[in-house]
């Protein structure tokens, strides 16, 4: 499997959606395992994240604030998602800081179904809802895929200008 494929993990048959808060940190420890991966990531302080009960699996370490040089797994939440293009769309804050999406190898984003919507427009249009007209945060990251360039004699290089692996997680 090419590093960039998406990955199959979760509970579901499908092995992509978990639909219980409760499943979700033993889904995140079987990852960074089975990736040889530390049980160590940073996250913001967002609600949804705040919410899923960690202390079920004392394995995982979870570290709050912005992103560390030193970080190497990530976590964070998309607001929403443009399906067309399976586009994650990422608010800056302290609830979800910048530097988590770009600073460690793996990043693990979550999304709530629900905000999984059918175009573009559609989640700048939940965003301006979520935030407010002419209130977006003043960061919005698009992500489609762990980072990569062909710039240099177009040979694929993962990592270039953030993340080398990339795992969504569905919840609902």
């Amino acid at each position: 499997m090419e590093p960039f494929e998406r990955q199959p993990w979760g509970i579901d048959e499908d092995g992509k959606r978990t639909s219980r808060a409760s499943e979700f940190p033993e889904i995140v420890a079987a990852y960074l395992r089975d990736n040889n991966l530390p049980a160590e990531f940073r996250t913001g302080s967002d609600a949804l994240l705040a919410a899923i009960p960690w202390g079920k699996t004392p394995s995982l370490t979870r570290l709050a604030g912005r992103g560390q040089a030193s970080d190497g797994v990530a976590m964070s939440r998309a607001r929403t998602a443009a399906a067309e293009t399976g586009t994650l769309f990422l608010t800056s804050g302290e609830d979800n800081p910048t530097t988590l999406n770009f600073l460690p190898d793996t990043h693990i984003i979550v999304i709530r179904a629900d905000d999984i919507l059918g175009s573009y427009e559609d989640a700048w249009n939940a965003l301006r809802n979520i935030y407010g007209p002419r209130t977006l945060p003043r960061t919005v990251n698009l992500i489609s895929g762990p980072s990569r360039t062909a710039d240099i004699n177009q040979t694929i290089v993962l990592g270039a200008h953030g993340p080398r692996r990339l795992l969504v997680i569905v919840l609902g």
